[in-house]
Formats: structure tokens, C-alpha cells, sequence
């Protein structure tokens, strides 16, 4: 068979003319001739499954830089690729579906001023934070307060000073009187902040400086979440741990992709290699959510001098066995050193309780 005009093999390739056309000038697929008198494109029949592998991956939503690249890889490499591309749509999808209810939840709200705090609870809180037994310095910075719940977890030669400057760039907000329906934008707006403050700090550095940043602020019944880096917050809840935030590395990345089994990332060598952070040249985008806490609800935030060295179960135990707060971020710290304490450790612990309630007058 020779070869094809561009409508005949449009009609094969289930592609059209203007498609091909463009195709052919982002050199994503090129014609076998092109007539050099009248510029008519001719296509091979080979290249019809090419064509055809594209329009399916243009269907996905595959962008036409990737597909350029999948269309260079052997098929196993291809279908990896395909994998890894979806994964990250649905992890994507997860985030806007989460975003989505938050919205409908606040715009179905008859009184959008209405606050969901519940005056009767509120929490109690422990902090601590540690070199551990491997590193000369701590670059961590830990803190709990009647609103406020941090981690941040510095890097580079000024790394204690930019978690320092983080969290106090949320401590504001321990002040003010927040209403509930704005709390995402006000968290939004103290991260930049932070992550100014961040820069300043690094901007002067030798050598790049900076920092993760998780932290919960508490409203009564709700706790607006933002999340950036490998900390960790924890909750548990009826005896069960649940992780509540998602690390933002490389490894996890791969992990997300496909790429990665999750024993695998656990060892591999770059599993602290951050894919987000507060820093010189970083991508600072935060998760940010609200979370509905419940009387008798218990978190853990920590950094990953904890969770790279202590294992789930033992934190569950800890958490737990272990009343007081003081004495649950005592315990954990110990059990990161005891396993070598190789990195800074630094653990929030806060419990939703019942406030006291005021004596009556007499």
C-alpha cells in the first residue's frame, strides 16, 4: 500500500485534518512526505496505530509534551508511563474532590456567617521537641497553644532559623477572631507570609535554606489543616491511627505513580528528598482543608524524625496507652532515640476534650 493522503488517513487514525496539521507542527507526529510544491501531507500506513495510540492519550488528557515522550518508549515503558500519568490525575482528583465538598458544604449553609464551633469543647496540648542523638543542632521548631498546632522541620545551614520564622508567621492567628467560612483564606494568606519570611532567611544563606511547615488551627468543632512537606499529622480516633496528611517527596511521588512499592520507598535513598517546601527555588503549594474534629479525638503532629524511625503501630500504642499529652510527646520522642535518633524529632500532641464548665453564681 503506498502512502496516504491527509483525509485518508485522518479517516484511519480517527483524527482530524487540523489535529494532523498541528500534530505535525509540534513534530508530535510527522508525515512520511511532504509534498515540496503544494505542502500536501503524506502519512504511511504504519503510522496509523501511532496516530491512532494518540488520539486515545489526547482522550486521557495526556498533555501533548508527554505524549511525545510516550510515543518514544518501548510498549512496557509506554504502559508504566500511562500508569503513572493516571495516577497522578486520580490523586489530583482526590484533592479537588475534597475541595469540592468543603465548598458545597459552606455554600449550603443558610447563614454563611454561621459559626460551627462548639463552645463547649476545646483542647489540650503538649509540645516537645529534640535533637535526637546523630545531629549537633536541632532545626526543628514545635509548638501548641489553645488555637494553634505546628511542625516545621528546617534544612540547610539557617534550616532552624526558617522553621523558626514559619510558624511565627501563623502565630497571628492565634489573636484574632476568625470566622469559620474564611478560615482557608486566611490560612492561605499566613503561609505566604511564611514563606516570605522563609526567603528572607534563605536569601542570605550560603547554601539553600528552608523548611517544611504543618500545622492545624483550632475553631471550636473544626480544625483548618495546611500541609506542606514530609511532617506528619496523625489522628486517632476510637483506637484507630489514621495518617490525615499526604507527604510531599519524591519517593512518595514515585510511590503515588506506580513507579514504587511502598516497602521499597521505606528504604530507598531519597525518601527525605522533598518534592514541596518553604524555601529558595521550592514549589510552597500548601494542602489546605478543614478537618470536623470529635470529642475525645487525639492528634499527632510530628516531624519525620519520628515517623522514619518509629513505627505506626508502636505511635498507635503510645497514643493510646499514655493519657496526659506531656507525658505522649515525652514517650514518642524517646522511642526516636532509642531507635538511634537519627534526625531532629519534634511531636504535638492535642486532645478534644470538654472545656470546664464556670461555677454558677450564687
Amino acid at each position: 500500500m503506498g502512502l496516504l493522503t491527509i483525509g485518508a488517513f485522518a479517516k484511519a487514525s480517527r483524527l482530524s485534518p487540523k489535529a494532523l496539521r498541528l500534530y505535525d507542527e509540534l513534530g508530535l507526529l510527522t508525515p512520511a512526505r511532504v509534498d515540496p510544491v503544494t505542502g500536501y501531507r503524506h502519512y504511511a500506513p504504519e503510522q496509523v496505530d501511532q496516530a491512532r495510540l494518540v488520539a486515545w492519550l489526547r482522550r486521557l488528557g495526556m498533555p501533548l509534551a508527554l505524549i511525545r515522550h510516550v510515543r518514544t518508549l518501548e510498549a512496557d515503558a509506554a504502559a508504566r508511563e500511562v500508569r503513572a500519568f493516571w495516577a497522578r490525575v486520580e490523586a489530583d482528583t482526590a484533592a479537588r474532590r475534597d475541595l469540592a465538598a468543603f465548598l458545597v458544604d459552606h455554600l449550603s449553609r443558610k447563614d454563611p456567617a454561621m459559626s460551627s464551633t462548639d463552645p463547649s469543647l476545646g483542647i489540650r496540648y503538649a509540645a516537645r521537641s529534640d535533637t535526637g542523638r546523630v545531629r549537633g543542632s536541632n532545626q526543628d521548631t514545635a509548638h501548641a497553644g489553645s488555637r494553634l498546632l505546628a511542625v516545621a522541620d528546617g534544612y540547610g545551614s539557617r534550616g532552624a532559623l526558617a522553621s523558626m520564622v514559619a510558624v511565627d508567621a501563623l502565630k497571628p492567628l492565634e489573636a484574632e477572631d476568625l470566622p469559620t467560612d474564611d478560615l482557608l483564606n486566611l490560612l492561605h494568606d499566613a503561609v505566604e507570609r511564611a514563606e516570605h519570611a522563609v526567603h528572607g532567611v534563605a536569601g542570605a544563606a550560603p547554601e539553600d535554606a528552608g523548611t517544611t511547615l504543618t500545622a492545624m488551627l483550632w475553631t471550636g468543632s473544626r480544625l483548618a489543616l495546611v500541609h506542606i512537606g514530609d511532617s506528619r499529622i496523625h489522628l486517632l480516633r476510637d483506637g484507630e491511627l489514621f495518617q490525615i496528611t499526604h507527604d510531599h517527596t519524591v519517593v512518595q511521588t514515585m510511590v503515588d505513580e506506580g513507579r514504587l512499592d511502598p516497602e521499597e520507598a521505606a528504604a530507598h535513598p531519597q525518601r527525605s528528598v522533598l518534592a514541596r517546601a518553604l524555601g529558595r527555588g521550592a514549589d510552597a503549594t500548601p494542602d489546605l482543608r478543614l478537618h470536623d474534629a470529635r470529642r475525645g479525638d487525639r492528634y499527632l503532629l510530628c516531624s519525620d524524625g519520628l515517623s522514619t524511625v518509629v513505627s505506626a503501630e508502636e505511635v498507635r500504642r503510645v497514643l493510646s496507652e499514655v493519657d496526659e499529652p506531656e507525658r505522649a510527646v515525652r514517650e514518642l520522642i524517646a522511642l526516636a532515640n532509642g531507635a538511634g535518633g537519627p534526625d531532629n524529632v519534634s511531636c504535638v500532641v492535642a486532645d478534644v476534650v470538654d472545656l470546664p464548665r464556670p461555677e454558677p453564681r450564687r
